[in-house]
């Protein structure tokens, strides 16, 4: 299950409690993110063990996107040890995103 969590949250997340966590920055309005939403809460199924998978809407915490960079939608962030680990911008077909979670996870 991917949780629909605010940007307070998430940086209670990534620098408090120092999980790995992956991050779906979205908007409603984003025809790539409602098709990767489906996609990332499967693979929260398999690997909800290794990791917390959240997703965050830019249009409600636009200084967290700002202050990441985050200019294009989706963009998935793999945060460990309280730092940015790894990033996918854009729509990724789930074998490679799969394949992006297994290199970085």
């Amino acid at each position: 299950m991917v949780k629909e969590i605010s940007g307070q949250e998430l940086d209670r997340l990534v620098s408090e409690e120092k999980k790995t966590v992956i991050c779906d920055f979205w908007a409603s309005w984003c025809g790539p993110c409602r098709m990767l939403s489906p996609i990332l809460a499967s693979l929260s199924e398999e690997y909800g063990d290794r990791a917390e998978f959240v997703k965050v809407n830019v249009d409600d915490n636009g200084d967290l996107a700002a202050s990441l960079g985050i200019f294009s939608i989706p963009d998935v962030y793999l945060f460990e040890d309280g730092e940015v680990k790894a990033h996918s911008v854009g729509f990724l077909p789930e074998e490679q995103l799969r394949e992006w979670l297994e290199e970085n996870l």
